[in-house]
């Protein structure tokens, strides 16, 4: 009797299993989402915008006040100051956001790329570096008007010069003085007008694809790795 109820459990747990199957834990390694707490791309994009030259675009970005720049990417309890570096081919810009983070090391932080094409449209988009934001993290406007902005008129007037920061590790603009992070919390209230208009979106798609024509070489600083961070899905085995 009692070797009869141990096949009769037997067959129970074995019917229970292919009912029921075993949950298994894969562990997946997915891209954080930090840099945008740190330095949102939307804000950055509304900047650009509002700008007269490069060179106001650059103070706005690096200005105390404001606090859309709050990345330490070295982690010496100081925000960044980000350079801005300009490249040209025909009618693409190229604008390339850089941390300097020591003597010739520097991150690219996002690039913003302005096109115009044969048939005199424009278009834009920012791109964050998928180190920080992960892959294929872009900001676009959400209806393409740019040729009005007063920065994307200069970059089209005959004799303009591409824009290339002077200031590297340790040799600063007067204006500027270091500054340390706020907290998420403090930083998202920062920017909350920022992203209130419809301006801009998030993207997966990259909007202007002659990016590709202008010579450029990206740059990595030693001391900045990839962010990611792990998280436990559950999956069934069948």
């Amino acid at each position: 009797m009692r070797r009869f109820f141990l096949i009769l459990s037997g067959v129970a747990v074995i019917l229970a299993l292919s009912i029921f199957p075993l949950a298994a834990q894969e562990t997946t390694a997915i891209q954080s989402s930090e840099a945008v707490d740190e330095l949102d791309l939307q804000a950055v994009s509304e900047l650009f915008k509002e700008s007269e030259t490069l060179e106001d675009f650059e103070k706005a970005l690096n200005d105390p006040e404001t606090g859309i720049n709050n990345l330490d990417l070295n982690e010496d309890g100081q925000v960044d100051f980000i350079r801005v570096v300009e490249e040209t081919e025909g009618e693409t810009h190229l604008i390339i956001l850089q941390a300097a983070l020591g003597e010739d090391d520097f991150q690219d932080v996002a690039t913003i790329t302005v096109d115009k094409s044969s048939d005199d449209s424009y278009n834009m988009q920012v791109q964050g570096n998928e180190d920080l934001y992960g892959e294929n993290y872009y900001i676009a406007p959400a209806n393409v008007r740019v040729h009005t902005w007063p920065i994307v008129i200069r970059f089209y007037r005959p004799g303009y010069r591409p824009y290339r920061s002077r200031y590297v590790w340790g040799v600063y603009p007067a204006w500027w003085r270091p500054y340390r992070p706020v907290k998420v919390t403090v930083y998202r209230t920062r920017v909350v007008r920022y992203r209130r208009g419809p301006t801009f979106v998030v993207t997966r798609k990259p909007r202007v694809v002659t990016v590709r024509k202008v010579h450029y070489q990206p740059r990595r600083s030693v001391v900045v790795k990839r962010r990611n961070v792990t998280v436990t899905r559950t999956r069934r085995r069948r």
